[in-house]
């Protein structure tokens, strides 16, 4: 099944989610189908949601109007909740987005993602790790500013991270280790398709995160790999501590 046979359902929690990225997040699930659905959930008579509503028109997005019964925001989030499960059981859809930095998503994201769904999650920096990870793409809507151009041709705020900055973050460098170790073939050296097929299987990363567009480029970046770009059979990868002991 190819993009365009496929449909994604936009579910938004505009009380958690920033306003001025949403063409960055059209264009983005531009590419994995037709956007059929698009709702966004929150108190639309009161003006804390006012950057979100001037966009509803222009983006043909659904306000859902939820009252602050209780201070808080559980109604908003249940609401949200329920209308996906109900897409999920009665629409065709094959991907679902996600738009909020809140962590009480992160059961519905698993939930969807076990029906073999495909989870696309947009949220800011301070989401917490375990809504990010039980996403199949998480996209962070405010990096820092250096325009960078995504996979549709929007621009981003993006940051773009140093070798320095790449190799201490530890858990990028394991992740990036491991699925290289993974896709080794025999002469010792791994297919950087299979290496980012083993990366998307296993977690919720998109190198435009680290302000490098392609995934080549972030593991040029980091220079902790070697790489050589073969005729007729792309691009090849291996750690350099593995080539020192050859």
């Amino acid at each position: 099944m190819n993009g365009t046979d496929r449909f994604v359902a936009l579910f938004i929690d505009a009380d958690n989610a920033p306003a001025s990225h949403v063409d960055v997040i059209l264009n983005e699930l531009a590419g994995f189908g037709t956007v059929s659905i698009r709702r966004a959930y929150g108190n639309w008579k009161g003006e804390r949601l006012n950057s979100w509503e001037k966009l509803l028109h222009e983006y043909a997005i659904q306000p859902i109007q939820q009252f602050d019964l209780t201070k808080g925001k559980n109604a908003t989030d249940i609401a949200l909740v329920i209308d996906a499960m109900d897409a999920l059981y009665t629409r065709k859809v094959d991907v679902f987005a996600l738009v909020s930095s809140d962590s009480d998503f992160t059961p519905l994201a698993t939930r969807l993602q076990a029906d073999g769904k495909t989870v696309v999650g947009f949220g800011e920096r301070k989401t917490p790790p375990p809504l990010v990870n039980a996403c199949s793409k998480f996209l962070y809507l405010d990096n820092e500013e250096t325009p960078q151009e995504n996979s549709s041709g929007s621009t981003a705020s993006v940051k773009k991270w140093s070798a320095k900055e790449l190799k201490g973050d530890t858990k990028l460098v394991t992740l990036l280790r491991n699925a290289v170790h993974a896709a080794e073939g025999d002469d010792g050296w791994s297919a950087l398709g299979r290496i980012g097929s083993h990366i998307a299987n296993q977690a919720s990363f998109d190198s435009r995160n680290y302000g490098y567009k392609k995934l080549v480029d972030l593991f040029k970046a980091t220079d902790l790999f070697e790489l050589e770009q073969r005729e007729d059979k792309g691009m090849f990868l291996r750690d350099k501590r593995k080539g020192k002991t050859v």
